[in-house]
């Protein structure tokens, strides 16, 4: 099905970005997003420059890019800041779930059946495997912490974004580059206002390149097509591949070994995707 090759697509690419988080650790939040983002959106001038209406989308639908790329990542870093990061990631990648149980309130003719809130909570608890077992501090159990909010809401809106650009007025795939430049913006601003400033070598620059036209660029482009054209409700399953790959990327790249709790989590978020696929 081309919705989910596109979907997968995304996903291969947004498995990267852990990775290339760690390589780019020294650079404040805000700075590695909003130059990124602004990368990620040139990937749309060629489209614009062939036809400049691509971009001249009503500002109900600009918000609500606004909204999903920068309210995602600006309330994601403050739960980074403030709560156990494995843990507050785990409670962001709440998210497809949210896609899944969402999606009948939000999109007409969908209908949500128990297999697809099965096929969730089982993606959801092989992410929470994966994740917490990345953690050599998840030996027990975490305090209450206010930056766990944050990360719900960051949760709630990207799993809202992907479903409302369903209910917006039609709007072409070079709009996201829009989305990213205003969101690259913010973050900048963001930057300026609240971080200390930065020198960038030509490696750092290197790295933001591919960070900008892979996970956060082109991985958008190819998310938007997904939805466009696919079951939310199965895309949202699929999505739990993400925090699978990142995490054995993450290990791999370290030099940790796989353990059997990655292989455990592999075969129920597989399980889970191949589950919530075959059902309509």
């Amino acid at each position: 099905m081309p919705a989910n090759l596109y979907a997968l697509g995304a996903i291969a690419l947004w498995i990267t970005l852990a990775a290339l988080g760690v390589s780019l650790r020294h650079i404040p939040p805000f700075l590695l997003t909003g130059i990124a983002l602004l990368m990620g959106s040139l990937l749309a001038l060629p489209a614009v420059l062939q036809d400049r209406k691509a971009w001249s989308v009503p500002a109900k639908t600009l918000a609500l890019g606004v909204y999903g790329l920068f309210g995602f990542h600006f309330l994601l870093f403050i739960a980074l800041r403030h709560a156990p990061p494995v843990e507050a990631n785990l409670v962001n990648y709440l998210w497809p779930l949210f896609m899944v149980v969402l999606a009948p309130l939000f999109l007409a003719g969908l209908k949500l059946r128990a297999v697809h809130v099965a096929a969730a909570l089982l993606g959801f608890a092989g992410a929470a495997i994966a994740i917490l077992s990345a953690s050599s501090n998840a030996t027990g159990a975490v305090g209450w912490s206010w930056g766990f909010l944050p990360a719900l809401a960051s949760a709630f809106i990207w799993a809202s974004y992907s479903l409302l650009t369903q209910r917006v007025k039609p709007f072409p795939t070079a709009a996201i580059g829009l989305f990213g430049l205003v969101s690259g913006l913010l973050s900048l601003l963001c930057h300026w206002a609240l971080e200390p400033q930065a020198v960038l070598s030509a490696r750092d620059w290197l790295l933001l390149a591919v960070m900008g036209w892979g996970p956060l660029g082109t991985a958008f482009f190819l998310w938007d097509k997904a939805l466009k054209l696919g079951d939310a409700r199965q895309i949202g399953i699929l999505s739990y591949i993400t925090p699978l790959g990142s995490t054995a990327l993450l290990m791999l790249v370290s030099g940790r070994p796989l353990s059997w709790s990655i292989g455990l989590a592999a075969v129920m978020i597989i399980g889970a995707a191949v589950l919530g696929t075959r059902v309509k």
